[in-house]
């Protein structure tokens, strides 16, 4: 088994009508539930780390987990880059072995969006690796960017006809009205936007923010050409609270392979249910 790219995946998945979810992990534990799940369930997914992540364990140590974990489950394995900003990041962790990458340069003005991606894709397609850019800009917080609701904005339908034509890039990430987080109350997503994109854009579109979205407007944004789906936050608050309630009954218990397997346990169970939610179960 291998390191694989999304783009044929994410294709088929427009071209059917369901898609695959992205989930963020962060080291062995949250890796191994994931494909726990997928491996049962016969769903593809990919495995998302922000640049936090690649901090915290080396892409290097990652793609080693990956490797092993795909061996051991026989199944391809998704690592992906999600929300990187650097050129020189991405070509190192491309070199390295990765072969899915967002460049998100979603936060300089149109020109200067689109300079980047090109490059970024001009490099990644050499290598065999897909690459997914966002237009416009998602508010709440990621790593540790935190964009307030007066600096997002929505993707323009026209720009991003021009966006996907002139960078190339495999899958786009619009923003229409999700955001990254927890919501306080249930976000306003724009479908009619959505609509107009996806009819004007045959790629794979990429929904960020999908934590906390109502399982209707998830399914709605899928069947409007959304192919990708990241969740991120739901899955550490499940993982978190397990282990918490786990050391409130067993104040002294101090064996991680007892309070990390709660954590992972109830991590699966998010993913059990995002893997309905998108449709993918039986889509290796």
């Amino acid at each position: 088994m291998s390191i694989i790219s999304t783009k044929y995946l994410l294709q088929r998945a427009r071209q059917q009508g369901w898609a695959v979810p992205a989930f963020n992990i962060h080291n062995a534990e949250t890796i191994q539930a994931v494909l726990e799940v997928c491996a049962e369930r016969q769903s593809p997914a990919i495995l998302a780390g922000t640049p936090g992540t690649y901090k915290h364990i080396a892409c290097e140590e990652m793609l080693a987990l990956c490797r092993a974990y795909s061996k051991s489950y026989n199944m391809p394995t998704i690592l992906h880059l999600d929300h990187h900003e650097q050129f020189d990041d991405i070509v190192h962790k491309v070199n390295a072995g990765v072969r899915s990458a967002m460049i998100d340069a979603s936060h300089f003005p149109f020109e200067q969006n689109v300079d980047l991606v090109r490059q970024v894709v001009n490099f990644c397609h050499r290598a065999d690796c897909s690459v997914e850019a966002e237009l416009g800009q998602l508010g709440g917080q990621e790593d540790d960017k935190n964009v307030d609701a007066q600096n997002a904005f929505l993707t323009d339908p026209q720009q991003a006809v021009e966006f996907v034509h002139r960078t190339g890039i495999d899958s786009l990430a619009v923003a229409i009205g999700t955001a990254h987080g927890m919501y306080t109350q249930p976000p306003k997503i724009d479908f009619d936007r959505l609509s107009v994109i996806g009819k004007l854009v045959d790629i794979p579109l990429v929904l960020h923010g999908g934590s906390g979205v109502p399982n209707d407007d998830v399914t709605h944004a899928i069947r409007l050409g959304v192919a990708k789906v990241n969740v991120g936050t739901e899955l550490k608050i499940a993982f978190a609270n397990a282990v918490k309630a786990y050391f409130a009954e067993n104040p002294n218990a101090n064996d991680p392979r007892f309070y990390m397997r709660t954590g992972m346990d109830a991590m699966k169970q998010v993913v059990h249910e995002k893997i309905t939610l998108c449709g993918s179960e039986g889509r290796l």
